[in-house]
C-alpha cells in the first residue's frame, strides 16, 4: 500500500510525480536531481516521495526552481510537448526507427515489489540503470500499518489451501530475523571491538593507533560513527539469509525508451501474477512520460513459446540425471589463444595490417617475448580506475556459479556480460554464515531453512513457479556468466574491495584463481585484486564517508 500524504504535502508533491497514490510512479524532475534522489532512496526505509519531501524539497542547497529554469514544468497539454510526441510517433511508429527511442528516457520508481520481480527488473543489461533498496543499510524488520511484515502475498498461493503454511513460514522467517538483529550487533561489538581494527586516517591514509583517535575529538567522532554503521551493516549482511524472495523492496530505474519497451514485453511474457500487474502499472506511468516509446509493448508469443519449449526439452533430457553439488565456481570455457588475441588487438590501432595478419605474426613470437609485451602493458596501471584497453575484450571466459541467493543479487548487477540463472530452488541446499554458528543461532537458522524446504516442496507440487517466493536468500542458486577479460578485471577489482560482502569477495577471488591457472600472464592485468580476508572490512570506507560529511558541513 502506498503512503497517504495529507493535502498540504500533496500540493507540494504534485508537480514532481505522475501520481501520489500508487506504488509505481514516474518522476518529473531534472535528471541530476532524480539521480541524487534515487541514490539516497536506496539507503532509506522511507518511500521515495517521502525522501523527496523530507530531504530535497525546500533544501536551501538545492535550488529546484533554478534547475528548472525558473519555469513551470512542461504540462502534458503544452504545444512543444505535443509537437515532440508527434515527431517521435511519426519516426518510431511510421518508419520503425528504433534508434530514435534511445534519445528519450525516464526515471521510474517501483515500490513494494518482491525480490522475484526486482530480479526481473534488473535483468536488463543495456539501456536501464537500476538501484535497489539495500539489505545492508536498511533493516527489514519493519511492519505495515496492519502489523504485518513486508512481503508479497502471492495471490495464487493465498487463494489455495497452502495459504496458512505460506503465511506461517513468512512469519517465522521475519520473526527470527528481527529477534536476532540486536543480539548480532552486540555479538559483533564484543568479538570485533573497534580496538581490533587496523585504523587509517581517512584523509591521509596513514596508520593510526586507537590512542591517536582517543586523543583527537574529531577523529574519535568519525571513528565511532563509522564503527556503529559498520557493525549495523555487518549484522544485516549476516542475517539477510533469512529473508525470503517474497521480501518487498523498492527499485529505482532510469532507462531509455527502447529498453523500457523491451522490459515491458518481457514482464508481460512472464507467468507470475505479480509481473503482469507490475507491467501494466509501469506501462501506465511511462505512457505519461514517454508514451511514443512504449506503445508497442505487449506479451510476446515468441518469448513465451521459446521458454515453454526449452523447459519441456530440459526436463525430458535431464529427468534421469540426479542433481549434483559442484564447486562454487567452475570455469567452463576459455580462449586457448588468449595471449595472441590480446597482443594483436593492442597493436591493431597502430598498424595498417589486418587483425588476422597480426595474430599470425604474434603466433610466431617466442612465448617469453609475448609475456614480456603483456607484462609491459599490464605494469603501467597505477590504480584500479585506470581501465585496461579494449584489447582485453577479445578474450572470453564462461563460468558456472553455485552460491547463495544473497550473493547472486550482488553479482547480478554487472552489465557488460551475459548471465543466465536457473529457477530458484531448495535442491542445492543452503549456506550458513559462520557468525550464526559462533553466536549460537545455528539451530534456529537450520530450523527456519528446513521449514522453508518443507513448505516449498509441498507448494511446488501445485505452483512450481510461485513456490520460489518463499525461498530464503541463504539457499543456493545456479547461474552462468560469460564475460571478457576487461569486464573480469573490473568485476574482480571492484568486488574484492575490503568493504565488499565476504561471500562475494570469496567467490570472485575463486573466479580469479581459475583465470590465473589458465592465463597466468594475462591475469597480471588485474593488479588490484585484494586477496585478503577481512572482518568489518567496511570500517575504513565508513570512516572516509564520515570525513567527507564533515568537509561538506564546513
Amino acid at each position: 500500500m502506498s503512503e497517504i500524504f495529507p493535502e498540504p504535502e500533496q500540493k507540494l508533491l504534485a508537480p514532481f510525480f505522475t501520481n501520489l497514490d500508487k506504488p509505481v510512479f514516474g518522476l518529473k524532475l531534472p535528471q541530476e536531481v532524480a539521480g541524487a534522489l534515487f541514490s539516497r532512496y536506496s539507503r532509506s526505509s522511507k518511500s521515495l516521495r517521502r525522501v523527496f519531501l523530507d530531504e530535497f524539497l525546500g533544501n536551501a542547497d538545492l535550488d529546484l526552481e533554478g534547475l528548472l529554469g525558473g519555469e513551470t514544468l512542461v504540462s502534458d497539454s503544452s504545444h512543444a510537448l505535443k509537437k515532440a510526441r508527434e515527431f517521435y510517433d511519426r519516426v518510431l511508429v511510421g518508419y520503425g526507427d528504433d534508434s530514435v527511442a534511445q534519445l528519450g528516457g525516464a526515471h521510474l520508481a517501483c515500490e513494494g515489489v518482491s525480490n522475484i520481480a526486482a530480479n526481473l527488473l534488473e535483468d536488463s543489461r543495456i539501456g536501464i540503470a537500476p538501484l535497489e533498496k539495500s539489505t545492508r543499510y536498511v533493516r527489514f524488520d519493519q511492519k505495515d500499518e496492519d502489523g504485518e511484515y513486508l512481503f508479497y502475498k502471492e495471490p495464487r498461493i493465498m487463494a489455495s489451501p497452502h495459504r496458512d503454511a505460506y503465511l506461517e513460514l513468512m512469519e517465522l522467517l521475519f520473526d527470527t530475523y528481527s529477534s536476532q538483529l540486536n543480539s548480532m550487533q552486540d555479538f559483533i561489538r564484543n568479538v570485533l571491538p573497534i580496538t581490533s581494527i587496523d585504523l587509517k586516517h581517512p584523509r591521509t591514509g596513514e596508520a593510526l593507533s586507537y590512542k591517536d583517535i582517543r586523543n583527537d575529538a574529531e577523529l574519535k567522532k568519525w571513528a565511532e560513527s563509522a564503527y556503529r554503521s559498520t557493525v549495523r551493516s555487518h549484522a544485516c549482511d549476516v542475517l539477510r539469509g533469512y529473508l525470503p524472495l517474497a521480501t518487498l523492496t523498492n527499485v529505482g530505474l532510469f532507462g531509455v525508451g527502447q529498453a523500457f519497451e523491451y522490459l515491458l514485453t518481457k514482464l508481460y511474457s512472464q507467468d507470475f501474477a505479480e509481473t503482469e500487474t507490475l507491467a501494466r502499472s509501469i506501462h501506465e506511468e511511462l505512457s505519461k512520460l514517454i508514451p511514443s516509446f512504449v506503445k508497442r509493448a505487449r506479451r510476446s508469443d515468441y518469448l513465451v513459446g521459446v521458454r515453454e519449449r526449452a523447459k519441456t526439452l530440459a526436463q525430458a533430457i535431464t529427468a534421469s540425471i540426479p542433481v549434483t553439488q559442484s564447486e562454487s565456481v567452475t570455469l567452463v570455457d576459455y580462449d586457448v589463444e588468449a595471449e595472441e588475441k590480446v597482443i594483436a588487438s593492442l597493436l591493431y590501432p597502430y598498424s595498417d595490417q589486418s587483425l588476422g595478419t597480426l595474430r599470425e605474426v604474434v603466433k610466431q613470437m617466442a612465448p617469453q617475448q609475448r609475456q614480456d609485451y603483456l607484462e609491459e602493458f599490464a605494469g603501467q596501471r597505477k590504480n584500479r580506475r585506470e581501465k585496461v584497453g579494449r584489447a582485453c575484450e577479445q578474450v572470453y571466459y564462461t563460468f558456472d556459479f553455485l552460491a547463495n541467493i544473497g550473493m547472486y543479487r550482488d553479482l547480478h548487477r554487472h552489465r557488460l556480460l551475459s548471465q543466465d540463472r536457473q529457477a530458484f530452488t531448495v535442491a542445492h541446499g543452503y549456506e550458513t554464515p559462520p557468525e550464526l554458528e559462533e553466536i549460537g543461532f545455528k539451530r534456529s537458522f537450520d530450523r527456519c531453512m528446513e521449514k522453508a524446504a518443507e513448505v516449498h516442496d509441498k507448494i511446488s507440487r501445485d505452483f512450481p513457479g510461485e513456490a520460489q517466493y518463499l525461498i530464503p536468500f541463504a539457499y543456493r542458486v545456479r547461474w552462468s556468466m560469460k564475460l571478457n577479460l576487461r569486464e573480469a578485471i573490473f568485476l574482480g577489482e571492484l568486488r574484492t574491495l575490503p568493504q565488499g560482502h565476504p561471500d562475494y569477495r570469496l567467490v570472485v577471488q575463486q573466479m580469479w584463481r581459475k583465470i590465473e591457472e589458465v592465463h597466468p600472464t594475462l591475469a597480471r592485468f588485474a593488479k588490484f585484486i585484494d586477496w585478503k580476508t577481512y572482518r568489518l572490512g567496511r570500517f575504513q570506507s565508513e570512516m572516509r564517508t564520515e570525513y567527507k560529511k564533515s568537509a561538506f558541513q564546513e
